[in-house]
Parts: C-alpha cells; structure tokens; sequence
C-alpha cells in the first residue's frame, strides 16, 4: 500500500505574526537586517512629547522597546538565518517553540498606532518638577495636569497651602 505524504493543514501554512527580541539598542539594526533578507516585519512606534531646548517636541520612540514583530509561514520559510541577523537575540519561545501572536493583536496595535491613541505626555500626573523662570524660578511642584498643548497645572505649596497654578509648559523641567 502506497502512503502519500499529507500536504500540511491551511492553518499550519499561513504565515503568522512571531515576536523577535533584539539585542540591547539594536532595534533599528534588527529590523533593517531582517527586512533586507526579505521577511515582512513590523515595529510600532510611538509618539513621545518630549521638551527640548525649551521647546515641546514628538519625538518616535519604539511601542515596545527591544522587539519586532515578523510574520512567517512555518513550511515555507527558512528560519535559520533570523537567529544569525544582525540585532537579533532570539525568537521569542514558549516551551520550545515559537508563540505566534494573533493577526488581530498585531491589527489592534496598528489601528492604535494609526490613531495616535499611544501618544504618551512628557509629564504624568505626580511627576516631580522644577520651575525654570519667571518668579517661580528654582521651585519643585508637582505635575497634576496638561491644561492645553502649551500649558501645565502644577500643585505647589504655598505658605503651608497647597495651590493649583498654571504655568507655560516650556518653564517647567521633570526632576
């Protein structure tokens, strides 16, 4: 009796969505190296507000640092040289094996990233700051909200008294 060999299940051959982690500081390098031998990856960023020269400024930092996400078909992709790529540590692996990541997570975090709904603030509430200039100049304050692009609500005690003031978002620096 002649046994054919099965060919594989739809599920089995589909490419899926597998997390890489980088080496320290290798993200860009990574994904580069990766995407020149031809896999499909992707690395969400995001958009950090960050005070520069006094000034408010975006600035796009990885969404989830030291990781990449690269889609593979398991039968028809080679592999091998991902772990050898340079920037790359290793596939990320449960027990022995390499845990795809849902194709509706990787679409969620897209749709997020399209939206901007992963933009963090320079400043969170809590944050210990320091007034730069103006009368206040030199006093510690507490961050306690964004009031605007270009304002911040900060919570000072004055006189034994805690007070809510608003003050220019470029006068204020996290300690």
């Amino acid at each position: 009796m002649l046994h054919h060999k099965m060919a594989p299940s739809a599920s089995i051959c589909q490419p899926r969505w597998y997390v890489v982690q980088c080496k320290s500081r290798q993200d860009d390098r990574a994904f580069e190296n990766l995407e020149r031998q031809g896999f499909q990856c992707y690395r969400p960023t995001r958009s950090i507000e960050k005070i520069r020269f006094g000034c408010k400024q975006d600035v796009q930092e990885p969404l989830f640092p030291s990781y990449l996400f690269i889609r593979l078909d398991s039968v028809n992709d080679n592999w091998a040289p991902i772990r050898f790529t340079r920037g790359v540590s290793k596939i990320v692996r449960f027990n022995e094996h390499p845990l795809p990541v849902d194709d509706r997570v990787i679409e969620e975090i897209r749709r997020r990233v399209a939206n901007n709904s992963v933009k963090e603030p320079y400043f969170e509430p809590g944050d210990r700051v320091v007034i730069i200039d103006g009368s206040f100049s030199n006093v510690e304050a507490i961050f306690a909200a964004s009031d605007g692009d270009q304002r911040v609500i900060l919570l000072l005690t004055i006189l034994h008294s805690e007070q809510n003031l608003t003050f220019p978002l470029q006068s204020v620096r996290k300690i």
